[in-house]
């Protein structure tokens, strides 16, 4: 489907950044969002008239208002429609769009792994997780074609897997950018060294990304919490190595694939 229309529920920061990369790739955009403003060349007057042509429905509101969105949603949906959500936890939404949506109304999840701020400074490639629903096996193909067409590689995994990997990366990289944002380290980075200007791009996310999603990506995540308390005690246990040993060797950071002394 070369020529699709979307309708985009959600208009924040990266409803916004998709919308873009839909439009540039051909594809029709009518959106909806109650709050943000929305340009008149894209604002639909009602989710009816944004659905009426529509081939796609994306999700791209907070966790927290999804499941009241689907419910509203639901009686306007029709076999034509496929539902997709853009959120970086996976697991929730997937149990509702089953719940909710079931057989009758088709819908994937997805994760795209970029944003406004990596949009903007033109990192590439583009990466997007696809999560299916076991009720639509038929539909990653179609989703994937989709999110080809605006210039993405796409990785499948299951829910509970991507939400597992988010705990061990995203999730931890959003938790220590905050913790040097709130120590102020990172404002000043004119004698900042390589190793840790490396960081910067995550004070950057912290202070750049929508509000709502640290604490969304630490707290709708169900296993974030497991990996924040693992890293907690691993910096213990450093800790106290540092303070009992003096054997630069034995301190080392070991290099890729070489397992710790």
């Amino acid at each position: 489907m070369t020529d699709a229309t979307v309708a985009l529920f959600g208009y924040g920061r990266f409803g916004q950044a998709f919308a873009t990369l839909l439009r540039q790739a051909g594809h029709t955009v009518r959106v909806v969002d109650p709050v943000a403003p929305v340009p008149a060349e894209l604002a639909a007057a009602s989710p009816e008239q944004a659905l009426a042509a529509a081939h796609w429905v994306v999700l791209a509101m907070p966790l927290r208002r999804m499941r009241a969105a689907l419910l509203e949603l639901r009686p306007l949906l029709r076999a034509q429609h496929r539902v997709i959500d853009v959120g970086s936890v996976k697991l929730q939404p997937q149990a509702w769009m089953d719940e909710l949506l079931g057989p009758a109304i088709a819908h994937i999840g997805s994760h795209p792994l970029f944003g406004p701020l990596s949009l903007a400074r033109g990192e590439r490639p583009l990466r997007v997780v696809l999560c299916a629903s076991a009720q639509h096996p038929q539909l990653p193909a179609a989703a994937r074609a989709l999110f080809e067409q605006i210039g993405c590689q796409v990785i499948d995994r299951d829910a509970t897997a991507h939400d597992e990997a988010m705990a061990q990366t995203h999730a931890l990289a959003f938790y220590i950018a905050k913790a040097l944002v709130e120590m102020g380290i990172g404002d000043d980075l004119s004698m900042a060294p390589p190793s840790f200007l490396g960081l910067s791009n995550m004070l950057a996310a912290v202070r750049g990304d929508a509000g709502h999603l640290f604490a969304a990506i630490q707290q709708e995540n169900p296993y974030a919490a497991a990996a924040r308390e693992r890293f907690i005690a691993t910096l213990g246990t450093i800790h106290e190595r540092l303070q009992r040993e003096s054997d630069a060797g034995a301190l080392a950071i070991p290099a890729p694939g070489q397992a710790e002394a």
